[in-house]
């Protein structure tokens, strides 16, 4: 059984949450032969699972193909990502404003591929996702935003010494990985994977708390109202095929008390408020307990 830890800090990230998730799994859970999580994020649900449960097959997907390349490149050339990383880390300047030329470099880089995914080698993949690692640690507070093209367009943090993944983190990754199917899709497509004996981890890009919230964009692709309507139909669908679900998203009472868009989207399910710590946002004062939902069918 290996311990693996996620390897890029995503915001939204679960580690904070897993007592909490953990013990709303159902009772029944040991039914469960197949792991399904189509937004994958960081992957701290999942490598919580991969340490303490067994399942049969397990799917993990997400539409942001930069994301999957990252966990591809690592379950299949893993020896490749951390040479590659390892150049960077080793050249990587002291001063800050060789870092800042370094930086902007290594994403000036980065962003000549984009639109250029699908003809890439696995030789290539292997040095996108060091890179795509590499800026993960360096740029501000670690987030992962594009623009409208897809280019990556954080600048840089100001990390004394960023919190690159070891060796180790990486060979546990790639250990864990071992037998997990990796897809680049819409959220929908899980749909053919689920059956009765599925446990299905939702955790979709959180709707923002008020209309001047800047969270993140994954993708080039903002994921809005709509498409958290399209999830609660699929959540809706998926229930009834007797699949057991558990999704995450934030909490708009935290904001406006009278905001009901998901009490009254998952009405009939079971609606729970969970305490967080806001991780990631460019106001210390704003930093804080909150709450978050935990929404199950079960």
């Amino acid at each position: 059984m290996v311990m693996a830890k996620p390897f890029l800090k995503w915001a939204g990230g679960k580690r904070q949450l897993l007592p909490q998730i953990e013990s709303r799994l159902p009772d029944d859970f040991g039914d469960c032969t197949t792991y399904v999580e189509p937004f994958i994020g960081g992957g701290a649900v999942l490598f919580h699972m991969l340490e303490k449960y067994q399942f049969k097959e397990v799917y993990i997907s997400d539409l942001n193909q930069e994301l999957t390349i990252c966990y591809e490149a690592i379950q299949s050339s893993v020896d490749l990502v951390i040479k590659e990383l390892n150049k960077l880390i080793d050249v990587y300047p002291k001063s800050d404003d060789e870092r800042k030329i370094f930086y902007y470099q290594v994403r000036k880089e980065w962003n000549v591929f984009v639109n250029k995914l699908d003809s890439l080698s696995t030789k290539q993949r292997a040095h996108r996702a060091a890179k795509t690692i590499f800026m993960n640690k360096t740029c501000f507070n670690g987030l992962f935003r594009v623009n409208s093209k897809g280019e990556f367009n954080v600048p840089i943090g100001g990390y004394v010494n960023p919190s690159f993944p070891s060796e180790k983190c990486l060979r546990e990754v790639h250990i864990a990985l071992k037998d997990v199917v990796i897809r680049t899709t819409p959220f929908e497509e899980c749909a053919s994977l689920v059956n009765g004996n599925t446990f299905v981890y939702f955790d979709p890009p959180y709707r923002p708390l008020s209309k001047t919230s800047s969270f993140v964009s994954y993708s080039k692709d903002d994921f809005n109202d709509d498409d958290q309507r399209k999830l609660a139909e699929l959540f809706q669908s998926l229930s009834d095929s007797g699949a057991r679900l558990l999704l995450s998203n934030s909490d708009p009472k935290n904001t406006v008390a009278s905001d009901n868009f998901f009490d009254e989207l998952y009405a009939g399910f079971n609606i729970q408020r969970v305490n967080a710590n806001r991780a990631i946002n460019s106001n210390p004062d704003k930093r804080g307990s909150i709450t978050e939902l935990l929404i199950s069918n079960y």
